[in-house]
């Protein structure tokens, strides 16, 4: 009983850590300011105030810096999970040669930083005049070695070799076996590896930062970084800012919440 309860007063104070920096942003969004940091800090606003919003909106290209976040992040996920579900596939389920070794080398990448490559890969893009902002922001990350490794284990796990086979004699193709048998089977993996992939390119900063060159093509981390650097730490805006930016990612947690415990969860309960 007592190491219930202590469980659950760790479980309690763990979440509070984490909800109470979100809940000042929220509150601190409503507040003149001049009140943001007050002192002593107050969690309820003596003045509740819409006008960082309305400045915000008002002069500020806020919304085609939410598209281009939400476009990039919507065709990252679609063209990742598309590419990390077949790659996982292929390592799976196929037998080549070399097959190891080119997965040894995908899964190494994951121990280079990616401060390491940007400079490279900038010039490179630049070079073969690929810095198209949709093009340079979405195509250098759609096949991340995290994804690839994620399907791989979850592929070789869930789907048996006979359910292949079978497929195979009612005249399947090596593509409907995928399509037709393989993604069913694999959605929960397909969900876990949405949400991460769709709130990596939703939030990233430094790509961005270095391909981008028109405040036309912001991504909304730039954008709040210019407000912040432009405006005089306009604190009020980011945070208002900031509380807007969340609304995707949290609609994209709720929608597919189910399949994202799930896949979180495979394998750690032995039937």
């Amino acid at each position: 009983m007592a190491g219930t309860l202590a469980l659950y007063a760790w479980l309690v104070m763990m979440a509070l850590w984490f909800v109470l920096p979100i809940l000042w942003a929220v509150i601190s969004s409503f507040k003149p300011r001049g009140d943001i940091f007050s002192y002593p800090p107050k969690l309820l606003p003596a003045t509740t105030t819409l006008e960082n919003y309305g400045n915000l909106l008002d002069g500020n290209p806020f919304w085609h810096w939410y598209a281009m976040s939400i476009i990039v992040g919507l065709l990252s996920t679609v063209v990742s999970v598309a590419v990390c579900a077949l790659a996982g596939f292929g390592f799976a389920k196929y037998r080549f040669r070399g097959k190891n070794v080119l997965f040894d080398v995908v899964f190494s990448s994951l121990a280079i930083p990616l401060a390491v490559i940007v400079v490279p890969l900038f010039i490179l893009m630049v070079k073969m005049g690929l810095t198209n902002p949709y093009f340079a922001l979405i195509v250098p990350w759609v096949a991340p070695a995290f994804g690839i490794f994620m399907m791989r284990q979850f592929i070789g796990q869930a789907i048996p070799d006979e359910l292949m086979e079978a497929a195979r004699l009612d005249g399947c193709s090596e593509f409907m076996i995928f399509w037709r048998v393989v993604v069913p089977l694999v959605r929960p993996a397909l969900g876990a590896m949405a949400v991460w992939s769709f709130i990596s390119a939703y939030n990233s900063f430094l790509w961005p930062l270095i391909i981008v060159n028109s405040p036309n093509n912001y991504t909304l981390p730039l954008g709040l970084n210019t407000l912040f650097a432009t405006q005089n730490r306009a604190y009020d805006l980011v945070l208002a800012g900031s509380v807007l930016a969340t609304i995707p990612t949290i609609v994209v947690f709720v929608a597919l919440r189910r399949q994202l415990i799930d896949g979180l969860t495979a394998g750690a309960v032995k039937s």
